[in-house]
């Protein structure tokens, strides 16, 4: 009994590491010829979608996934390689607001706000894709984010219609990211799922025209 238990726990780790090795190449893929490390290679698009994430990690101290993506987000709109930001992330709580975070940083490092929007629901990367599309109008975009995120990001875009390239913001050292690069591995499993299951956005709001 312990023997078949074994093999059959064997089976299904084999499986899924197969799933998760599939699903990895399928992103990899879709981002290829995408991906834009040097601004003076990334060709111009109107607008730019900025993904969020917390400014801050555990006992306060800050994010530097936050902070990168800010400055290559202002880096691109000073090089005139984009015209609007839309910073797209969490609000899902009355103490907790990614996009307004993100939009007091970025007018700090110079960006004109009135050149910002903000999507307060982009709860996943999914949801930011498709409020892009559905509320924002856009169906070509520069986004911006780790390399990693980007590339996740691209293959979501491909599949709702939106024409996306993206620019890498600075990635932090493969010790200090472990975590996220394990968790970035699962998120790319779940999106076939949520695709197979039709997942839908969270919430979509009123639409928001952009000149």
């Amino acid at each position: 009994m312990r023997k078949k238990i074994l093999y059959f726990s064997a089976v299904i780790l084999l499986i899924a590491i197969t799933r998760m090795y599939l699903c990895n190449r399928a992103i990899v893929k879709a981002a290829e010829g995408k991906l834009y490390s040097d601004i003076n290679n990334i060709p111009y698009n109107k607008v730019a979608l900025l993904l969020g994430t917390s400014k801050y990690l555990s006992k306060g101290r800050a994010n530097p996934f936050f902070y990168y993506r800010i400055q290559a987000a202002v880096d691109l709109w000073k090089a005139s390689k984009i015209k609007y930001i839309i910073v797209s992330g969490d609000n899902s709580r009355e103490d907790y607001n990614e996009p307004e975070m993100m939009r007091d940083d970025l007018i700090k490092n110079g960006v004109d706000s009135s050149f910002i929007y903000l999507d307060y629901a982009g709860f996943r990367t999914f949801d930011s894709i498709v409020q892009l599309r559905e509320i924002f109008g856009q169906d070509s975009v520069t986004i911006v984010s780790q390399p990693f995120h980007n590339e996740r990001a691209l293959y979501i875009a491909n599949r709702e219609g939106v024409y996306a390239i993206a620019f890498n913001a600075k990635d932090v050292s493969q010790n200090a990211g472990l975590h996220m690069q394990v968790r970035e591995r699962f998120a790319r499993v779940k999106v076939f799922i949520d695709y197979l299951f039709g997942k839908k956005p969270k919430f979509l709001g009123q639409k928001v025209v952009i000149p």
